[in-house]
């Protein structure tokens, strides 16, 4: 797991902590943002894992 990896799963677990805060305090809005924050860091993630995979498959290519 690079930096990024390990920053985009920290924001994902911040996301969900403030979604269940917002579950138990019935707080609508920090429930929201804590679903919003989960999302950004799943698209950040799903970024870095194109990445890699076009980074992987330029190193194939390469070597064939």
């Amino acid at each position: 797991m690079d930096t990024n990896d390990a920053r985009n799963k920290a924001e994902e677990l911040k996301g969900k902590a403030k979604e269940k805060v917002g579950d138990w305090t019935d707080n609508e809005s920090l429930q929201a943002e804590g679903m919003s924050d989960q999302a950004k860091a799943k698209a950040k993630q799903a970024g870095e894992d194109l990445k890699d995979a076009a980074a992987d498959a330029g190193d194939a290519i390469r070597k064939s």
